[in-house]
């Protein structure tokens, strides 16, 4: 609306054929005043159209002197009206007071001189002074600066001189010229091959894409309401404020005063429109947008800007591959370290204040400052580390319950009955478990399995496996939460996946169909149906290869266990012959570790290529068709050993006298006299721990290395002191190619240990809690100090990690059943105690109900029947006839029972754990009550207030032009 009817006289205009380029940055400015005072006081022109911001030839400034005379006593009055028109009476707080959304530095008059005069005292001088710690100005517009010191440098380009492609730099770099962007090259101090180009985005330029790709700013302050409610609320509220009085002294909140003011996070926001530019709160241009937002908007252009003629020939991601330019990165704010204190000096820029109250060691039991985060870094990024330390927070109580279960089983090790008789047990002996060197063994001579066994499968298992189940629901219920409340802060509710861009890669593809896009309504490159399903197919087809391939390795494992068995059996040190089946386990968990982390190396590129395979649309598609990808390749990787052990391990092994083989050859390996839950507990413990430091050693060991090398190499000839920010993150290690993918993936497959087979492990929460709080910092440290800044993206959620928890959730209760069921004695105990036991006909009160079990689980074999020359019997672990019987060797009546309760209890154990998953989560809304209203309010009050804004600027360019003046739309 609005530039028509407007009588400027030539006075007001100043003309400048011969434009610098470093003045590109003005014309935007005379529009950059915005808030209800401004709306009465200043006009605004915004002259320029695409093409001519693409080569600005002429600065247009308006110098508004009237304005100036406008009495204060008057604004204030219009301010408060202002609030009034939605009905804000009893809705508003300080709207009156100007300062808070004016800069005394910029009046409404701007003269040419003037101008210039703002940006040239921003010098890089000024940031060594001792900043205030509110003024989040100076701390945005600290960075790495243009030779002339005032234009900052949004994005670095990196090439090496030797490399001969330079006729596509050079259009490339010339298109990016067109396009409105700054450029100037300067060679690598360190290593002269080496050339760094350096980005600058003018204002208008910026203006212009931000309104593309709708990006929401702010333009107005929020105002505060109590309503009705709060006279009801007496009681409760003195009780919220003791908690909130409490939480003040808590130790691990953060103190507030360390962190310049957030301004953003305090005002409606509206996407971004150059028609509307008058509408938004622009005290600085230097800081209206985040070096972040800057960032992202350099990156746009740099991925749709052509290198060739010929359609596919665009973007810097290909002229990376081809080798035209080795890097291209967002440059860091400046040094992390300072050598001033933070407390006195304050912090030089984010990044200092990021290092020092965020990725310290120091800080490992201090919340997140979650804001800051995301202003450095971007939302996605922002979201992973509140998804983690929400995660971290969330395996306290598991691992204190994990823990409690681990004491219970440990107090009452030695009164439990089972271990007892094991113990006591000398004349009782035990079939060989091989053929060839295997002597008999007495039963007590697994005494110490038996009571470790019992430490991991005691009566609280149950209960911890339920608890398991309930908790990893209330986890990702009330994550919903906690992102819908985040997402409402960050002003991401807006925005949509839509309008996300396309993918160049899929543009290039399918630029000869185009079908419009319902929501845009423009049209757009299309996939086919038949391509995208044929793609698919080959897609699924090559996960289903790999995750054969898995299967197979596992299986190559388990015939090594079966070779070596015999081997260590017969093995001339005396301590592997008499632990031979606890060294047999152990190889084989390391061996299996080896094999895991190979084919780990193999997957990513496989995947990689079955990704851009399928040609996803939009970036947020490749990263989840990526993820889904890796993840089942991961998951099956490391869970298939070990669901071997829990469900297959000694199954189907026969019995003494016609034991089942493998090729006929290998005989099938049993479980030890106390249960398969040993081995599932060592391949568990030993994969999760060594997965752990594994990866700890490749996220920050690697890169710290590599990092010090680079500097060694540069040392030697420079002093450190004289090489510029972006040199010194040319030096620092990129970010993964694949971003949060890795780190996601890690934290998802460690849930999945938590969960899936938790009966089995009660300290994994434990584990998975340390690791974690180790895990936050050190990926903060490695964020800050030894990666180049990564692109800040934006995202509303974790993606689809989500789904995956999920579905870890469901498969965990499944799993927990089986294993309680079928690989720990809990059932059989259980059928014992109430049918064969001395309890079973209520005779006997004081009489321990497991009394006699062991003897009563182990079947009678004649050794006679081996020919090994020897006579009487062993035992063996199962529930079949004895010799005597009329039908030896067959399945008793008691197996039967046991199969049946076994049954049973995985079928009650589901319906009751998903009846209750199920409740927890219909009571728990993904959205807060009040969140959802205040949403509403504020769309409401959004829509008004733009209303608003644009009928009283109407209404001044009406008085201008001296027409008469409505108060409604003309």
């Amino acid at each position: 609306p609005g530039h028509h009817g407007m009588n400027i006289s030539k006075s007001e205009i100043t003309k400048e054929t011969s434009l610098k380029p470093s003045r590109r940055s003005l014309p935007c400015l005379a529009q950059s005043y915005a808030y209800s005072k401004s709306l009465s006081q200043s006009t605004s022109l915004f002259q320029s159209t695409e093409s001519e911001s693409q080569a600005p030839t002429s600065i247009t400034l308006i110098s508004t002197d009237k304005a100036e005379q406008v009495n204060t006593e008057e604004n204030q009055n219009d301010s408060v009206l202002k609030c009034s028109f939605a009905d804000l009476s009893d809705f508003c707080l300080a709207l009156g007071k100007d300062k808070d959304y004016t800069d005394e530095s910029e009046h409404a008059t701007y003269d040419r001189s003037r101008l210039i005069n703002d940006v040239v005292t921003k010098d890089k001088s000024e940031f060594k002074t001792k900043l205030s710690k509110n003024d989040m100005n100076y701390i945005a517009s600290s960075g790495p600066l243009f030779k002339d010191g005032k234009k900052r440098i949004d994005y670095i380009l990196v090439y090496r001189k030797t490399n001969i492609q330079y006729d596509k730099r050079n259009t490339f770099e010339k298109n990016l010229r067109a396009e409105g962007l700054m450029l100037e090259k300067e060679p690598a101090i360190a290593s002269p091959d080496i050339m760094f180009i350096k980005i600058h985005i003018p204002w208008d330029t910026l203006c212009k894409y931000a309104e593309r790709l709708n990006i929401r700013m702010p333009f107005r302050k929020k105002c505060y309401y109590t309503d009705g409610r709060s006279k009801s609320m007496g009681r409760m509220q003195t009780y919220f404020r003791r908690i909130k009085n409490w939480m003040a002294h808590n130790p691990m909140v953060l103190d507030k005063s360390a962190f310049p003011d957030l301004e953003e996070s305090d005002c409606y926001t509206g996407p971004f429109s150059r028609a509307r530019i008058h509408h938004f709160i622009i005290n600085n241009k230097d800081t209206f947008f985040s070096n972040a937002t800057r960032s992202r908007i350099v990156y746009h252009m740099l991925e749709r800007t052509k290198y060739e003629n010929g359609i596919s020939k665009v973007g810097i991601r290909k002229l990376i591959n081809n080798g035209s330019y080795i890097a291209a990165f967002p440059p860091h704010e400046g040094a992390y370290k300072s050598s001033q204190p933070i407390k006195t000096h304050g912090p030089q820029n984010n990044r200092h204040l990021l290092y020092e109250r965020w990725a310290r060691w120091g800080m490992w039991y201090k919340h997140q400052p979650l804001d800051l985060i995301r202003l450095y870094f971007g939302e996605k990024i922002g979201l992973y580390f509140a998804w983690l330390g929400w995660y971290t927070g969330m395996l306290i109580p598991a691992a204190i319950v994990g823990l409690c279960v681990f004491f219970y089983g440990l107090f009452t090790m030695n009164k439990s009955q089972v271990s007892q008789e094991i113990c006591k047990a000398t004349e009782v002996f035990m079939c060989p478990l091989c053929d060839k060197n295997c002597s008999l063994q007495r039963l007590n001579d697994s005494c110490i399995y038996a009571k470790v066994t019992y430490l991991f499968d005691n009566g609280g298992t149950v209960f911890f496996a339920i608890f398991m189940a309930i908790w990893a629901t209330v986890f990702l219920e009330f994550w919903k939460r906690r992102r819908s409340i985040l997402t409402y802060t960050w002003d991401l509710i807006e925005w949509e996946e839509e309008e996300e861009t396309l993918r160049p890669q899929f543009e290039a593809k399918y630029y000869k169909m185009e079908i419009v896009n319902p929501i845009t309504g423009k049209p757009e490159p299309h996939q086919p149906s038949s391509d995208k399903v044929t793609r698919l197919l080959v897609s699924v087809s090559g996960i289903f290869f790999m995750i054969s391939l898995v299967i197979t390795a596992v299986f190559g494992v388990v015939v090594y266990r079966l070779v070596v068995m015999e081997q260590f059996a017969s093995f001339k040190w005396n301590f592997i012959k008499q632990y031979w089946q606890f060294a047999t386990s152990a190889a084989a968990v390391c061996i299996n570790f080896i094999i895991i982390m190979l084919l780990n190396l193999a997957y990513e590129k496989i995947a990689y290529l079955l990704t851009n395979l399928e040609y996803p649309r939009t970036e947020s598609e490749w990263e989840n068709s990526f993820a889904l990808k890796m993840f089942l390749f991961q998951f099956v990787n490391l869970n298939s050993s070990i669901f071997y052990i829990a469900f297959f391990l000694g199954r189907f092994v026969g019995h003494p006298g016609k034991y089942n083989k493998l090729f006929d050859r290998w005989r099938l390996e049993e479980c030890h006299p106390s249960g398969c839950l040993i081995d599932l507990c060592l391949q568990m413990g030993v994969i999760m721990f060594l997965k752990q430091i594994w990866n700890n050693f490749m996220e920050l060991g690697y890169p710290l290395i590599q990092n010090w090398w680079s500097r060694h190499k540069i040392k030697r000839g420079i002093h450190d002191a004289s090489i510029p920010q972006w040199e010194n993150d040319w030096n620092l290690q990129p970010m993964n190619l694949h971003g949060l993918m890795d780190e996601y993936l890690e934290m998802v497959l460690q849930f999945g240990f938590t969960t899936i087979f938790v009966a089995a492990f009660p300290l994994a929460p434990l584990l998975a809690l340390l690791n974690n709080i180790i895990e936050i910092r050190l990926d903060a440290y490695k964020f800050v100090t030894q990666w180049r800044r990564p692109l800040p993206a934006r995202a509303t959620d974790i993606g689809i990690w989500l789904g995956i928890l999920e579905g870890i959730g469901i498969l965990a209760v499944i799993t927990n059943a089986f294993v309680i069921a079928i690989t720990s004695d809990y059932i059989p105990r259980f059928v014992y105690e109430y049918k064969y036991g001395p309890c079973a006909n209520h005779v006997e009160q004081n009489e321990n109900c497991l009394k006699g079990y062991v003897n009563n689980s182990l079947s009678f074999f004649d050794l006679s029947e081996l020919g090994m020359g020897k006579s009487g019997y062993c035992r063996y672990r199962d529930y079949r006839g004895p010799p005597w019987s009329s039908k030896p060797y067959e399945f008793t009546l008691q197996y039967w029972h046991i199969l049946a309760a076994r049954l049973a209890f995985i079928i009650v154990f589901e319906h009751l754990v998903f009846g209750i998953k199920s409740f927890i989560a219909y009571l728990i809304p993904d959205v807060p009550k009040g969140l959802h209203e205040r949403i509403r309010r504020e769309k409401y009050l959004v829509q008004e207030m733009m209303y608003e804004a644009e009928l009283e600027h109407l209404q001044q360019q009406r008085r201008k032009s001296g027409q008469p003046v409505h108060h409604e739309w003309p």
